[in-house]
């Protein structure tokens, strides 16, 4: 039986000194690396404070709402109350609110 043998050909590179042929390309693309890295921790620290206030203005939004509602329930039921204690002149405000709306949309 014949077997195959492995062999690993050496080739083996010189090691040229790097040679900087290019010096103006190499200092600009230094420059330009290094003004993206300010201008990135830059805009990790405008996004981070975007983001803190996002969730801060949301917080205060969820709570001004529930207020807002809770307002409108309270008010709701006062306006209820009355115009069940008061027909009459619940009658003669919207009869007023009706003429004034008229009103209003002839003068065009």
């Amino acid at each position: 039986m014949a077997t195959a043998t492995n062999t690993k050909t050496s080739t083996t590179t010189a090691t040229k000194p790097e040679v900087n042929e290019a010096p103006f390309t190499e200092k600009a693309t230094s420059a330009a690396h290094d003004a993206v890295d300010a201008l990135s921790s830059k805009a990790a620290v405008a996004e981070s404070s975007v983001r803190k206030g996002a969730t801060s203005s949301a917080e205060t939004l969820s709570e001004k709402q529930l207020i807002a509602r809770e307002k409108l329930g309270e008010y709701t039921s006062k306006t209820r109350t009355l115009a069940a204690e008061n027909p009459l002149a619940t009658a003669g405000i919207a009869f007023a609110a009706g003429m004034l709306v008229t009103a209003l949309f002839r003068r065009k």
